[in-house]
């Protein structure tokens, strides 16, 4: 495998590893029941996606 020519210097390393982190999910709350729910996705809890019944849900017995 080939070798660097030439040392990196801390901060161009540091500076490069500086992207390696994880970010939350951004959430929104559904405009039909209030449940928090990813960006253009279908509510998990009703169903609805902008304002529109998307999946019908089965009523909890």
């Amino acid at each position: 495998m080939p070798h660097p020519k030439r040392k990196l210097s801390r901060s161009r390393r540091d500076s490069r590893r500086g992207q390696d982190k994880a970010v939350a999910s951004t959430m929104s709350t559904c405009s039909n029941c209030g449940a928090p729910t990813l960006y253009h996705r279908v509510c998990g809890e009703c169903g609805y996606y902008r304002g529109k019944l998307a999946i019908e849900k089965k009523a909890a017995v």
